[in-house]
């Protein structure tokens, strides 16, 4: 490994876990109106019992052990320390790939696709700057763009000249950009979303179209105010969720239920050890506030038609995510040569439905080589 890579090992010091549970021991709870379920976010007899759970039954020591089956390691990119995750396929010919996760997600998000990808791909898993244990970013600026810069850089670091990438939720505004940024040396993308707006002169819209523009038209209306907070007061915000960990699970849980293929509860959709230690990752690296600064940063001056991107484009739909692409909109400035759609999963579809990821990310680049 050359001086600019160190091998890194996740070990968590036993007293950051008691005082963990010593606040989880003390949770003063807030009162709910009667009978509202999870009209008003989450409801506090489901909260109760995932902080009991949090508390006495989760294993963080097992959680991290399972980190660490992974090769990681950290190097400094643009002034700022950048963690990874690096599994090398036992085929050497195979092809790099860089997979990125979003908001509330984090390497944990990925942990169940590395392993089988990693048959067909050399694969990087990085923590954005500002998530996880790349640690709170330290100066303004860090949007997506500076991330894609910052990315490209370290395939080159880790001497992968021909990679392909992947990503959800901001994992894929960045994935989108690296192909476009970085064209010279990504053969393709592979996406769950694209948030291009309809083009001026989209209508007459079809009676598809029209369901996906609702579904969008409730994310809007409905699920919004985390992101309206996020990249406007950012700061304000992690005073709570920094201080008091019931907090930070709680603006994370709700997206669970509120953003995947679930029915009741978000363990309908996902692990709820694979939840918490999502979690965790926040918790445990003071990364509330800097993890909402790229709302911040990236919202700044966004709007309207991205730039075009010539770069081969994949893009796999899965029917309960935030926004469902609708693909006449896209064509116009994505080079789209693959398209799936699915009648399971949301947001998180590494975590919900894994297999499903997997096997659309070989087909895709399968389809290129």
């Amino acid at each position: 490994m050359t001086a600019d890579i160190t091998p890194f090992r996740i070990d968590i010091p036993q007293p950051q876990l008691d005082d963990l549970h010593a606040r989880l021991d003390r949770v003063r709870w807030p009162d709910e109106l009667p009978g509202v379920g999870w009209e008003y976010g989450v409801p506090l007899a489901y909260m109760r019992d995932l902080v009991e759970y949090w508390r006495h039954t989760y294993d963080w020591r097992e959680h991290e052990k399972r980190l660490n089956s992974v090769p990681q390691f950290t190097t400094e990119i643009d002034g700022q320390n950048v963690h990874f995750l690096h599994l090398r396929s036992a085929n050497p010919d195979a092809l790099p790939l860089i997979a990125t996760h979003g908001w509330p997600g984090s390497v944990v998000e990925l942990l169940d696709v590395i392993e089988p990808l990693s048959e067909d791909f050399h694969v990087v898993v990085p923590s954005i700057p500002g998530y996880g244990f790349s640690g709170p970013t330290r100066e303004k600026g860090w949007n997506v763009e500076r991330v894609v810069r910052a990315w490209a850089q370290l395939m080159d670091r880790l001497g992968y000249h021909r990679y392909g990438a992947h990503g959800s939720d901001w994992g894929s505004a960045i994935t989108r950009e690296l192909g476009r940024i970085d064209a010279e040396h990504v053969v393709g993308v592979h996406v769950t979303m694209i948030g291009t707006p309809p083009p001026p002169d989209a209508a007459p819209y079809t009676e598809e179209e029209q369901q996906r523009l609702k579904h969008g038209e409730r994310y809007q209306r409905e699920l919004f105010g985390y992101a309206a907070v996020q990249s406007t007061r950012p700061q304000t915000l992690a005073f709570a969720l920094h201080d008091s960990p019931v907090g930070q699970l709680a603006w994370i849980v709700e997206k669970f239920k509120d953003w995947t293929d679930s029915t009741d509860v978000p363990e309908d959709a996902v692990d709820r050890d694979q939840m918490l230690t999502d979690v965790m990752l926040y918790w445990l690296t003071g990364t509330a506030a800097s993890s909402a600064r790229l709302y911040r940063e990236s919202f700044a001056g966004r709007g309207g038609q991205p730039e075009p991107s010539t770069t081969p484009t994949g893009v796999a739909v899965f029917p309960k995510d935030l926004s469902l692409t609708i693909r006449r909109f896209v064509e116009p400035t994505n080079n789209i040569v693959h398209w799936s759609e699915f009648d399971r999963g949301g947001h998180f579809p590494s975590m919900e439905e894994p297999d499903l990821v997997v096997d659309d990310i070989r087909r895709f680049f399968r389809g290129l080589t």
